[in-house]
């Protein structure tokens, strides 16, 4: 199908193509926040943190700051790369037993202590050029002033009937007794009020201040669990990525509890094929990277958890010569029925640490609930800030904390009550997450390795897998980051590994796939043992952001037409 602007193959809209900086977000004006931060100077990290906290005003279905987050950031002349891990933590008085009735999807026992903010504001102490308070003021300023409510968000927001209900809530969200239509400007007076009491006091006005006595007092009014403690001894956590090696380029991704290693491991698995020969969009193609998932996954479920509580096999997760063993279970003509977790201890040099869980497999499937969103930025230095930031559910808990403005996250709601489980609820412990920010070198950043790509998407247990799609797009078959984010896209969703619970043991896994991939190809799948099911043109999933840096040095940007995201550079 010829398409306005596809060069290798279809795209809808061109690659955004600049020499100085550039910006991809989920809402155009959070991109345009962080543009104006990298046009007046700013670096990487200043913008980062303009567009984390205007996320929160502009597209508050999936962010916010009292939301989590991942930010993998690279300083370019320093050789570094840094994961800065903003995801909270459960409070001290959650335990399995105070959750025996089932986990709370939404309302004030959904809510965990915030990591985003703290992320933010570390990431900015440690890198950022300008003023704390010059990046946050245009976010401040989007609270004012007010952003149209899109066409995307009303469809959201019309079955979140607590987000209409709850005082608070609804005067942002219905503030005349009915919901926002499209177009009607949203405000948001008190968190322009907490923007800037964050400007002027940093983390301490959210963690030990008026902010953690607000969200606190309103926890204990509603008969929620927080308490000031829990705040207080929050920390965010530095972290160095981890990687593995496609085609010749060095993929980063962020450790546990992050769920990045699935990424790494499909790629180690899809790489023993010949992709490029197999063909763009080919039903071989496909196949074969739907069954990595499945292998990957049934991996992460068996061993992914909280570092601090559970040891994760990583090297033997990560090891080649693990997934030459893996791949062995891939029949290139055939689904398989059912899938079972590896044994990467046998490639990892060491026996599990005494003390801490090795994890096993789970069991049960949960439906994708979750919402998140995505940004990457780099600067006129070369620097570059790829992250994820999410309140879980769409709307989060859905309660706004009153007086602050502030949408409270529902992360308790991916936390499993089996005991022995990687992802088992405990005090202070954070919870398995599907975020996973990706940057891409020509070789290891320490040894100089320079920057090819960053790119990233919402989407819960979509992310990985959609991830995959667009890096085998690019690096087996040659197309730009537009072509690759506008191409026909396929998401698979497994028994008993979702991440959002409570978990169905009943479930069927399923697939869906664009109908832009053809009848022929499809029907291919479907032959192979696939559950997929046909769905509209854009309807597969995922909202992909992503900035690749050309051989000339100038940067090529490109957002994806599923969402309201937009793409920018200067």
């Amino acid at each position: 199908m010829e398409t306005p602007a596809g060069v290798n193959a279809e795209a809808w809209a061109p690659v955004r193509m600049g020499a100085q900086g550039a910006v991809v977000t989920n809402h155009p004006l959070s991109s345009m926040a962080g543009m104006r931060i990298l046009m007046s100077g700013g670096n990487a990290v200043d913008a980062a943190v303009a567009i984390g906290f205007a996320l929160g005003v502009a597209e508050p279905q999936g962010s916010g700051i009292a939301a989590d987050g991942f930010m993998m950031i690279h300083m370019k002349d320093a050789k570094s790369l840094s994961i800065a891990n903003g995801t909270g933590t459960a409070p001290s008085a959650a335990t399995p037993e105070r959750f025996a009735d089932g986990i709370v999807t939404n309302g004030i026992l959904s809510v965990s202590v915030p990591g985003i903010c703290d992320a933010l504001l570390s990431a900015h102490e440690r890198h950022g050029r300008l003023p704390l308070a010059d990046c946050i003021q245009p976010a401040i300023e989007l609270c004012l002033e007010g952003v149209p409510q899109t066409h995307f968000q009303c469809n959201l927001a019309a079955s979140h009937d607590l987000l209409h209900s709850f005082p608070a809530s609804a005067a942002i969200f219905a503030p005349d007794g009915v919901p926002l239509k499209p177009g009607q400007i949203r405000r948001n007076s008190d968190l322009a009020k907490t923007y800037a009491l964050i400007a002027e006091h940093g983390r301490e006005a959210f963690y030990e201040g008026p902010l953690a006595d607000a969200i606190v007092a309103f926890s204990e009014q509603a008969g929620g669990i927080l308490t000031k403690a829990d705040f207080a001894k929050y920390r965010m956590e530095w972290q160095d990525p981890i990687s593995t090696t496609y085609r010749g380029k060095t993929i980063y991704e962020a450790p546990p509890n992050s769920s990045g290693h699935v990424l790494l491991q499909e790629l180690n698995l899809i790489e023993h094929f010949d992709v490029a020969a197999l063909g763009l969009h080919s039903a071989e193609a496909i196949h074969l990277m739907v069954e990595a998932k499945r292998l990957a996954f049934a991996d992460r479920e068996a061993f992914l958890g909280d570092s601090a509580f559970v040891d994760v096999p990583l090297e033997g997760l990560l090891s080649k010569e693990y997934a030459a063993e893996r791949v062995k279970l891939i029949d290139p003509e055939r689904a398989a029925e059912a899938v079972a977790a590896g044994d990467p201890w046998a490639f990892q040099n060491r026996a599990p640490a005494a003390g801490k869980s090795p994890g096993h497999a789970g069991s049960g499937m949960g439906e994708m609930r979750s919402d998140t969103t995505h940004y990457c930025v780099i600067d006129r230095w070369g620097n570059a800030v790829d992250g994820l930031q999410s309140l879980s559910g769409h709307f989060g808990s859905q309660v706004v904390c009153p007086g602050t403005g502030m949408l409270l996250n529902n992360r308790m709601n991916y936390w499993h009550l089996d005991a022995g489980h990687p992802n088992l609820l405990q005090p202070g412990k954070r919870v398995r997450h599907t975020m996973n920010p990706v940057m891409v070198f020509d070789r290891a950043v320490e040894e100089g390795g320079a920057l090819g790509l960053c790119c990233g998407t919402p989407g819960a247990d979509v992310q990985v897998q959609v991830n995959m799609q667009v890096l085998s797009a690019i690096y087996d078959h040659g197309l730009n980051v537009s072509e690759a984010i506008h191409a026909p896209r396929w998401t698979h969703i497994q028994t008993g590994m979702t991440s959002a619970y409570p978990h169905s043991a009943g479930s069927p896994h399923s697939m869906v796939g664009e109908d832009r991939f053809g009848d022929a190809v499809i029907g291919d799948l479907v032959g192979r043992g696939h559950p997929l099911k046909k769905v509209g043109a854009w309807a597969g999933g995922a909202s992909m952001g992503a900035i690749q840096v050309s051989e000339f040095g100038s940067y090529h940007a490109a957002s994806d037409p599923r969402r309201d995201g937009q793409a920018l550079v200067f």
